[in-house]
């Protein structure tokens, strides 16, 4: 296992470090699948969700014969804490007070809802995209710099970004926010979303575009699909980036007291339910980890890609359900 830091955050007089795990084959030829977490401070769920995973895989690495076979033939990339600095200071913005999600060069094509969709009023309110004329924030370079490093230079690849505080579903996400519009590889999209569908029949996950819930400016992942459709110059390379949105209103609902907490409402605060929530999870990582690793068995091609891309047009973009 390869560890370094990508970057450095200052915080109360502490250096604190944006850490980067990596384990498998560093071959271009080979798949790759990046896992994210601590985008945003407040939600300390998606960062424990990503270290369990993390553990589980160094536990396994002393016995598990068919992981190290998997490790041959695939880069796996860890970015646990984005937002040392938001952690520390208990925000959901990095201590300039931007939020990271709202920090791309990237506009939404239509309106986007008031704050929620990012502004740049002031840094006092939530959703601060931070100056027009400004570079991205350290820490949002530092989760490109790692993507166009160790996932773009690969033939395909795959990104987790874990998150939670929407609504009572847990939902997988992929781009567009900024737009309505499909994306290029929405195939690829609709076939990941099938196999998961006949692998795990009884997944409670929403899987769907983020625009079928809100629009917003400044996606990072938005961003960086964007770039990745630039510099992947050919057909068969592929750049499938994801968002997991775990429901914490679930959590709320089960103790209404954590209303009144600030993380509260962004994490279960119980240990049976965080446990629970770990366990959950985990089988999602593993089964994206395992789909990354067998990409041409399950990508579509040819007259097959076209019949995928008509379904997903009818299942999210014309009306269907996700």
């Amino acid at each position: 296992m390869e560890r370094r830091d990508v970057a450095v955050v200052e915080v109360a007089g502490q250096s604190l470090p944006v850490p980067v795990l990596s384990l498998g084959s560093r071959a271009p030829e080979v798949p790759a699948i990046g896992f994210f977490g601590g985008v945003h401070g407040l939600e300390r769920i998606g960062s424990q969700v990503v270290l369990s995973y993390l553990a589980s895989l160094v536990a396994r690495l002393r016995w598990d014969e068919l992981l190290h076979q998997q490790l041959q033939g695939l880069r796996m990339v860890f970015m646990p804490l984005v937002n040392p600095g938001g952690l520390l200071l208990g925000t959901r913005a990095n201590p300039a007070g931007v939020d990271l999600m709202r920090n791309a060069p990237v506009e939404a094509e239509r309106p986007v809802p008031f704050l929620v969709g990012g502004q740049r009023l002031s840094a006092n309110l939530p959703w601060y995209r931070g100056r027009a004329d400004a570079k991205m924030q350290p820490e949002a370079q530092a989760l490109c710099q790692v993507v166009c490093e160790e996932l773009l230079r690969h033939r395909a690849a795959l990104s987790i970004d874990c998150h939670s505080g929407f609504g009572l579903d847990d939902r997988i996400w992929f781009p567009f926010a900024c737009s309505t519009r499909p994306i290029m590889h929405l195939p690829e999209m609709l076939a990941l979303s099938e196999l998961l569908d006949q692998t795990h029949a009884q997944h409670r996950y929403v899987f769907e575009p983020q625009s079928r819930q809100y629009l917003t400016h400044g996606d990072l992942w938005d961003y960086l699909y964007l770039e990745s459709c630039q510099m992947l110059d050919r057909p068969d390379r592929v750049f499938l980036p994801l968002t997991l949105e775990m429901g914490s209103w679930i959590w709320v609902k089960k103790n209404p007291r954590q209303l009144f907490s600030r993380d509260g409402i962004f994490n279960p605060k119980v240990s049976h339910r965080q446990q629970r929530v770990l366990r959950r999870h985990l089988g999602w990582l593993d089964f994206c980890a395992r789909a990354a690793f067998s990409l041409p068995r399950w990508l579509p091609t040819g007259a097959e890609r076209e019949r995928a891309r008509e379904r997903a047009l009818d299942r999210w973009y014309r009306g269907g359900r996700a």
